[in-house]
């Protein structure tokens, strides 16, 4: 399993209007083959910047597979012109893991 990781800075003042698009486009992801599951999170200390967590099967699924797709243009034509800057996005393998019981 493949962490994408991207932190998504929103112009502020659009952050609803973001939450509404990001409710659409998450339609579009989660259609994806190899897609697991998703969180967006919004910062309490800076409430323009989001952090979007994405679970892979695998690193090709998110960036041919997602990418690389007629339906990754829909998904920029509803999010991207939010964004200033534009977010990096990085992937990442569990090393450890735990849960309290």
């Amino acid at each position: 399993m493949v962490l994408e990781v991207a932190v998504l800075e929103v112009v502020a003042g659009q952050e609803d209007a973001f939450h509404a698009a990001f409710a659409e486009a998450q339609t579009i992801i989660s259609s994806m083959p190899g897609y697991i599951d998703h969180r967006l999170a919004r910062c309490m200390e800076t409430p323009n910047r989001h952090v979007l967590l994405v679970n892979w099967e695998t690193l090709v699924d998110h960036t041919e597979g997602f990418r690389g797709s007629p339906d990754y243009l829909r998904w920029k034509a509803l999010l991207h012109h939010f964004y200033d800057p534009f977010p990096q996005v990085e992937h990442y393998e569990t090393v450890f893991t735990h849960q309290a019981k």
